[in-house]
């Protein structure tokens, strides 16, 4: 009853579905610290199934930007929510507007405090290292990556200025693995209404209620795990409290309950465990899962969330990519190294890339700053570079004309060259066939042949011939024409 309930008002529950590659389902909840003042002290290594050998994640935190945090959190769940959107194939490359990151951050203004914060969010993200080893078919892989490849930003002018916009390059095996349909659905739009250690509760026990739901018997489903498991496996080390009052009244009892109050679990119960001392935490789902699970995953698609991902792509991410180039290669520093780049060069490379896509753009500014070196002018901004478009593009145009000629030349000679091939196929095969005739056949063709290749007046033997062959090949051709392959056929069988 309740999951026919749930069926019927799945349509008035607010949902926006988010696309959470499995591996980072599980590494999120080790790598987010729901404890802001617990999350700036912690620096170790962290280990997921430590001692599995065919199955072994470890999450390495960078020593100076410690471990990420609740906002850090929000900022992920963020990028993940914008790449959902864009639907399939899983777009690697995220790019965010100022006003999208003011939503993003929670803020009505916008300023240097806001946008530091930010920074050090995306930059806690971007500086952890995951090194997953696992056993694929008979052999052992193993990636390490960042989630976060890239992350660059835009400001006004000066390092000082907040962030006018940011792009956000998400590592390939988590692009791959999307790809390979490996994730989790999950509704934004519910963790949005509730706390953060709530949402990442309703992660994890989303993804498990989902594993043993069979559509039907929503009774049947629960889940049970241990309290101090939690702790660190889903909540990112939070503090194991010794009394159940506690656990209750200060920790996790107002998150569960939020989940309680909005649908997704019918009841929860801490109770002592039965086997060594702590607790154990059991979980049964409500109708709002049963909602999301019918939305997500009976009548799923996902076509429904596209929207124009390339208009984006070619007014934040590309002019990003392209003014960071720039950078790149004029001073030699590494894009990791870049700590920003300035609204003028991004506008400039706007302009740029009207002109020229992002494909040909490596090769364009290694043709600017070669000219600029050669007539010694100091090339320090993007805008400089326009002084060299028209240059490029008439060696582009005579490059591409060049090439086309080329092109046309290699294919006249081997369309020449395939002709030179079916002639000498063709007077080696008339030769053996002319050789399996009659001799009536043979001597009546020799004559026409002779009558009709007579050389001119003065010519050597060596003329006449060859004349003779070919007359001779040609009226054995013609007197039997479906004995010998026609040009087409025959390159049909030998290219």
């Amino acid at each position: 009853m309740e999951a026919a309930q749930a069926t019927q008002n799945s349509q008035t529950i607010a949902t926006e579905p988010v696309y959470l590659e499995n591996t980072l389902l599980r590494i999120f909840g080790v790598l987010f610290c729901h404890d802001p003042k617990r999350a700036r002290t912690r620096t170790e290594k962290i280990e997921i199934n430590r001692g599995v050998s065919d199955k072994n994640i470890t999450v390495r935190l960078d020593p100076e930007y410690a471990q990420p945090g609740p906002f850090a959190h929000k900022v992920a769940m963020a990028v993940i929510r914008k790449q959902s959107r864009f639907g399939a194939p899983a777009q690697k490359q995220i790019s965010f507007s100022q006003r999208e990151l003011m939503r993003l951050a929670g803020r009505k203004t916008w300023g240097g405090h806001d946008s530091e914060e930010l920074i050090r969010a995306l930059r806690q993200i971007r500086y952890t290292h995951v090194l997953a080893h696992f056993k694929k078919d008979e052999h052992f892989v193993e990636h390490d990556f960042s989630i976060f490849n890239e992350v660059m930003i835009e400001r006004r002018f000066a390092i000082t200025d907040p962030i006018v916009a940011c792009t956000v390059v998400i590592a390939d095996p988590i692009i791959q693995s999307l790809n390979d349909k490996h994730f989790t659905c999950l509704n934004h739009a519910l963790m949005q209404e509730v706390s953060s250690i709530a949402g990442a509760f309703y992660m994890r026990l989303f993804h498990h209620f989902a594993s043993h739901y069979d559509g039907k018997h929503l009774d049947r489903v629960s889940f049970k795990k241990r309290y101090d498991d939690i702790c660190v496996e889903w909540l990112g080390g939070l503090t194991v409290l010794k009394y159940k009052s506690a656990i209750e009244r200060d920790q996790l009892g107002t998150h569960l309950d939020q989940l309680v109050e909005a649908g997704f679990l019918k009841t929860y119960a801490i109770t002592p465990a039965e086997t060594r001392e702590g607790f154990v935490l059991t979980f049964r789902p409500g109708a709002r899962f049963v909602a999301d699970y019918n939305s997500f995953y009976v009548r799923r698609n996902q076509g429904d969330f596209q929207f124009n991902f390339h208009d984006e792509k070619r007014t934040i991410g590309e002019p990003h990519q392209l003014a960071y180039l720039f950078i790149e290669k004029r001073t030699g520093r590494k894009r990791e190294g870049i700590p920003y780049v300035s609204s003028k060069d991004v506008e400039t490379a706007k302009d740029l890339l009207a002109a020229i896509p992002m494909e040909q753009m490596d090769a364009f500014l290694n043709y600017a700053l070669s000219e600029a070196e050669r007539t010694r002018f100091d090339l320090q901004t993007l805008g400089g570079v326009r002084l060299y478009l028209n240059g490029y593009l008439q060696v582009r145009e005579r490059r591409a004309s060049e090439k086309a000629k080329a092109a046309a030349r290699q294919a006249q000679d081997k369309q020449e060259g395939y002709h030179a091939a079916y002639n000498r196929y063709l007077r080696n095969a008339a030769a053996e066939l002319f050789n399996s005739l009659t001799a009536p056949e043979q001597t009546a063709i020799e004559n026409l042949a002779r009558a009709k290749a007579r050389p001119p007046l003065g010519s050597t033997g060596y003329l006449s011939n060859t004349l003779f062959e070919l007359e001779r090949t040609r009226l054995t051709v013609d007197r039997h024409p479906g004995k010998l392959l026609s040009f087409d056929q025959w390159k049909a069988e030998n290219t």
